[in-house]
């Protein structure tokens, strides 16, 4: 299923007439080259230019942002369907539900900016941020404007490791303001970016924690090699897990120990008492 939505009726709303669209003007972000849109003929696309300063600066040369829409929820994806579609700003050429939809969208309608949930099916989990990563070498003049019902800190730093240019980051309550939602569209179509003020304290929360974590004066070896006592094996298991001798294994595991201000005492297993400093600080995603 290509582009599609749940209720056909809908204006705005899924897979529009593609002999309607091939007769639209193709916006495009200054500098990002002449990539022609999926229909339309040399004379449609010559006529688009660029969607703002080719040398022409008036009103008549802006051109509406091309977007896709990706959200699962079908509340939240008729209420962006109808805040898009009574934009002037914005063309929404597509609604998908999930990331398959998505990926097709993007190849069949060649958008300006695609605006998606983080976790959509068909895993349910970072489909947003994987295609907005992928899209940053395939099409890198796709901005990208990214919804998530919480402030994750680590999807936002997968989705701004390479670069904020072209990015934004929104809480979803927070697009309620339609002035918002449009203002991120058309600053990711420029190139620019948006990060929402609470995925910054999170980040700015996080960064702190791990300043201050005890798990900070470790090494990468060292971190490994917790992350092996904290899924419950004896040196043995993490010597052969790690392709290491069971004499290094001993010795990083006392570094560890040492490091984290563990003493050796008769009531308290050092093991353990890592194991619960890894997990408070790390989370629960241990190795198996």
């Amino acid at each position: 299923m290509s582009a599609a939505a749940d209720e056909p009726n809908t204006p705005g709303v899924g897979v529009p007439d593609r002999r309607e669209t091939s007769r639209r003007t193709h916006a495009r972000r200054p500098g990002a080259g002449a990539r022609s849109p999926g229909e339309g003929s040399a004379s449609d696309r010559s006529a688009g230019g660029s969607r703002a300063g080719t040398g022409n600066t008036s009103d008549s040369d802006q051109r509406p942002i091309r977007v896709v829409v990706a959200e699962d929820s079908y509340v939240i994806r008729e209420f962006l369907t109808a805040t898009l579609v009574s934009a002037p700003e914005v063309e929404l050429v597509a609604v998908c539900t999930n990331g398959k939809e998505l990926e097709r969208a993007i190849e069949t309608w060649d958008p300006d900016v695609v605006l998606t949930d983080i976790r959509m099916p068909p895993s349910g989990t970072d489909e947003g941020v994987r295609i907005a990563g992928a899209l940053r070498h395939s099409r890198p003049d796709v901005g990208v404007v990214v919804l998530s019902q919480y402030a994750e800190p680590a999807y936002a730093v997968s989705l701004l490791e390479e670069g904020t240019g072209g990015r934004a980051y929104l809480i979803k309550e927070r697009v309620r303001n339609r002035g918002e939602l449009i203002g991120a569209i058309e600053a990711v179509a420029d190139g620019g970016s948006v990060i929402d003020p609470m995925i910054v304290d999170v980040l700015i929360e996080a960064r702190s924690r791990a300043t201050q974590s005890k798990l900070s004066q470790l090494t990468a070896r060292e971190r490994e090699l917790l992350a092996e006592i904290a899924a419950g094996k004896s040196n043995g298991a993490i010597a052969e897990s790690l392709v290491l001798t069971k004499r290094a294994v001993e010795k990083h595991v006392n570094s560890i120990f040492a490091k984290l201000d563990l003493p050796e005492t008769q009531d308290v297993s050092r093991r353990v008492k890592a194991t619960l400093i890894f997990l408070s600080e790390e989370g629960s995603d241990i190795p198996t």
